[in-house]
């Protein structure tokens, strides 16, 4: 008896109740357009900070969803460096960051061309760009060959582990990847936003590399839905709702593993989760016309590039209290010229000092 189903007969013949889907798909197709027509109204310079936003939520989220937590800042400026953007003073960017970063950009950026095997070894070779994962040597731009022990996919921390499900053996990966690339570069007629769940669903059950299949599988869905828009410019990130609904993803794939090849029910969870993820847009247009109006108001004011940096920072939803400490660990200065950062902002009306008492004192932006 099967228990997977890579594992079935009739694999991997994906199966679905059209007329259950229908009507998220519509909604779904909807919405994209609506979204798509909104962006295009606004200025160059809104829509390149929206896209700048959505990217760098990508990036960020896709990686926590696995348990890394990239920096920030570095995500933003690597991202802005290969799209030519500027946005003042750039933080420097470490190997990791810079490979995720690519690998999401081409994904999207080059939507249009073909998914082929060797495009995926530098994907994956852009993800681990010194060959390890953590502290422990891996096969990079490789199939996985699993010399050491069984692919299992698992969640939790290291000593809870939940296994959802154990891949196939790496002796069929050659053929089930030729498979599954032949299946993603034809088009058989089905939407490519449905297509998009397919191929997430898909890869993930292979599971084909040692490591960094989930970045992997969300950035072909990401291309697909670029596709499906025909644009390269991203305005809703699928990785940030999904990292929202972290347990129920994991819940979700491993009853698929378990199940049959009707996909009806994970193609509707795929549905309902892009379409909450086009709830999250309002939150980022909210964040991008109030950076704009900050920077607006600003205009005649003249900042050096450690204050654009925090003030970048706080306008992106900085945790926690400003303090001058906390300045001189990000601007990767003095505490003495933290202070006077400060106190030049304080002075023009930018920052303003907290009413709050106590050992550090804080201070918050003034909304303009």
């Amino acid at each position: 008896m099967s228990f997977y189903i890579h594992e079935r007969q009739d694999w991997p013949r994906f199966f679905w109740n059209q007329e259950r889907l229908s009507g998220r798909l519509a909604t779904v197709r909807h919405r994209q357009g609506r979204l798509i027509g909104r962006m295009e109204a606004l200025g160059f310079p809104l829509r390149a900070e929206a896209v700048l936003h959505t990217l760098t939520v990508d990036v960020l989220k896709s990686s926590e969803i696995e348990g890394e937590v990239l920096d920030r800042e570095q995500v933003r400026s690597s991202i802005a460096r290969r799209l030519g953007m500027d946005i003042g003073a750039l933080a420097p960017v470490n190997r990791n960051v810079d490979g995720v970063v690519e690998m999401m950009l081409d994904a999207t950026q080059n939507h249009d061309k073909p998914l082929t095997k060797e495009r995926l070894f530098s994907w994956h070779a852009s993800l681990f760009p010194i060959g390890y994962s953590g502290m422990s040597k891996i096969r990079v731009g490789a199939w996985r060959d699993d010399a050491k022990v069984p692919m299992r996919v698992v969640s939790g921390p290291i000593d809870r582990e939940h296994v959802h499900f154990e891949a196939p053996a790496a002796d069929r990966l050659e053929k089930e990847m030729k498979a599954f690339l032949d299946w993603f570069n034809d088009d058989d007629g089905t939407d490519l936003v449905l297509r998009a769940g397919i191929g997430h669903l898909w890869f993930v059950t292979l599971h084909p590399f040692e490591d960094g299949n989930g970045r992997v599988a969300r950035a072909i869905a990401d291309m697909t839905l670029a596709r499906s828009e025909q644009s390269a410019q991203r305005f809703y990130s699928m990785s940030a709702q999904i990292r929202q609904e972290r347990n129920a993803y994991y819940g979700g794939l491993e009853d698929a593993q378990k199940g049959t090849l009707d996909i009806t029910e994970q193609l509707e969870w795929f549905l309902d989760c892009l379409s909450r993820a086009f709830d999250g847009v309002e939150d980022m247009l909210a964040a991008v016309f109030r950076k704009a109006r900050f920077w607006q108001s600003c205009d005649a004011l003249s900042f050096n590039d450690r204050q654009r940096l925090i003030l970048n920072e706080l306008l992106d939803g900085f945790e926690g209290k400003l303090t001058s400490s906390k300045w001189a660990k990000l601007a990767k200065c003095s505490q003495d010229t933290a202070l006077r950062d400060i106190q030049d902002l304080v002075e023009c009306g930018v920052l303003r000092k907290d009413p709050s008492g106590g050992r550090s004192t804080s201070y918050s932006l003034i909304e303009r």
